[in-house]
């Protein structure tokens, strides 16, 4: 009798244990809550603009955090055995889907799960990263939004703005594969415009300056792609670079607003916002990672955006034709 009853208090603590993780995925009037993980790899406006877009675009689809989704939002901090102790965390929390910010957090992520869906954006080219088997048929379980910039009308524009430069320095992070693939698109625009380049190039923040210093005299102007080591060091590049009279030509707007003069770019906050598109088609199953190519920003998402103090200080007038193009950095 005893142990009957000691059974029947065991299978009763089973059913509650079991009631309470089915509870764990309720929210508020018994909605399921779908738990997203989000892993940013670096602290700058451009990374921060497009988890900004991502979390709008869920919540205009009806996925709203608190109520039917809960996100757990990690910031890596630039720091690469933080991205991957995390992309650990969020694996193993069993998250319904990840959403990866930038190459290194993709590739993290990618590397531990094969199973739960990813989205990834800030990555130029995933095929090129080893993400997905092509662009056109990912084939696995990610797909995303790429931040593919104009490099070649970036170049452009550093010919409008400085019809006298000839010689530019390329600066970018070796390790990055994003700022690799950018680089060799660069020095390809660079020589068809009549220019030449020299490559500047880090693995470390701390090196920044040092390598920065080291092009004056050298360079009429530096062009940084979108990179997210430079991101997080365009101020000291600028500090340096203007005070010595060298203008750059930068990968995305908020290096413009960082000191840079200008770009002609994309704007981080709509490859979250299409990214947060994806994330939504696959939570409601409309879709899998597989068979969803991944996407870009049309032409009309461009804007050139221009510093004008810089330019000032730097003594550049902008062309009367590009005027009207031209939105002022904030």
């Amino acid at each position: 009798m005893k142990r009957m009853v000691k059974l029947g208090f065991v299978l009763l603590v089973c059913f509650s244990l079991v009631a309470c993780g089915q509870e764990a995925k309720k929210g508020k009037d018994d909605v399921e809550v779908l738990k997203i993980g989000i892993l940013q790899y670096a602290q700058h406006p451009a990374l921060d603009q497009a988890n900004e877009g991502f979390v709008q675009a869920l919540a205009d689809q009806g996925f709203v955090n608190g109520e039917n989704i809960k996100i757990d939002f990690q910031n890596a901090q630039g720091n690469q055995a933080t991205t991957e102790t995390i992309a650990d965390k969020l694996v193993n929390d069993g998250n319904d889907l990840i959403y990866a910010i930038a190459t290194p957090a993709a590739q993290a992520v990618a590397q531990k799960t094969q199973d739960i869906p990813v989205v990834v954006s800030a990555v130029t080219n995933p095929e090129n990263a080893g993400l997905v088997d092509s662009n056109e048929a990912p084939g696995g379980n990610i797909t995303g939004v790429s931040d593919l910039t104009p490099v070649a009308e970036q170049i452009a524009l550093l010919q409008e703005l400085l019809p006298d430069a000839k010689r530019v320095a390329i600066m970018y992070t070796n390790a990055e594969d994003n700022s690799r693939f950018q680089a060799e698109l660069a020095k390809t625009a660079i020589e068809a415009a009549g220019l030449e380049w020299i490559e500047a190039t880090v693995s470390d923040i701390s090196q920044i300056q040092q390598v920065t210093e080291s092009l004056v005299g050298k360079v009429d102007v530096i062009y940084i792609p979108t990179d997210n080591l430079m991101a997080e060091g365009i101020a000291t590049i600028t500090m340096v670079a203007t005070d010595k009279g060298i203008p750059c030509i930068v990968g995305e707007p908020s290096m413009v607003a960082g000191g840079g003069l200008a770009t002609d770019g994309i704007d981080y906050y709509n490859v979250g916002y299409l990214a947060g598109l994806q994330a939504a088609k696959i939570l409601r199953g409309e879709a899998t990672p597989a068979t969803m190519p991944i996407e870009y920003l049309g032409n009309e998402d461009r804007e050139i955006v221009i510093n004008k103090e810089v330019a000032d200080e730097l003594g550049i007038v902008i062309p009367d034709f590009l005027l009207d193009k031209v939105i002022e950095a904030k």
